[in-house]
């Protein structure tokens, strides 16, 4: 009789195993905003940013960019609103020139699995989905104009933002 209470007792205390719950690399987690960059020329092309200096607002931490034409940047997943100053020429004091682009979106939690947790979705707004400003030192702003190509900021598989300088 014993045996058998320890054999069930085995039986239940490997049935309560479960895989362990580890999170893949591969998993889509919080997409960032992909942002490319033009030449106003009549024929606009891909044009590559030299030494942009990107900083969230209220953030020491910042991304250097040198030789890209496209960037990834994150947006706050606790906010409505994310602010970055764009430095362009960041290395240069002579030509370097700041301005501010804040994105203005709605977001969605979606749960990714119990391993992952949630990841959050991006939505611009339809009416203001970013504001441009200049950095007010009398540099001007490099950025001359900017287009919305995806609104719904899901994946990392597309062009959110284009900007053109």
């Amino acid at each position: 009789m014993k045996k058998i209470i320890y054999f069930v007792l085995l039986l239940a205390s490997f049935s309560s195993c479960e895989k362990d719950d580890i999170c893949d690399a591969a998993t889509a987690t919080t997409p960032r905003i992909i942002i490319e960059f033009y030449s106003t020329d009549a024929t606009p092309v891909l044009k590559k940013v030299t030494n942009l200096k990107v900083t969230g607002d209220g953030m020491t931490d910042y991304f250097l960019f040198n030789d890209v034409s496209k960037i990834e940047l994150p947006l706050k997943t606790t906010s409505d609103v994310t602010k970055f100053s764009l430095i362009m020429n960041s290395t240069d004091t002579a030509t370097k020139n700041e301005d501010f682009i804040e994105f203005h979106y709605t977001r969605n939690d979606v749960f990714v699995s119990r391993a992952c947790g949630f990841k959050t979705l991006f939505y611009l707004d339809a009416t203001t989905p970013y504001s441009l400003t200049d950095s007010g030192l009398n540099d001007g702003i490099w950025i001359q104009n900017s287009t919305v190509i995806t609104s719904n900021i899901e994946t990392e598989n597309e062009t959110h933002i284009k900007i053109y300088y």
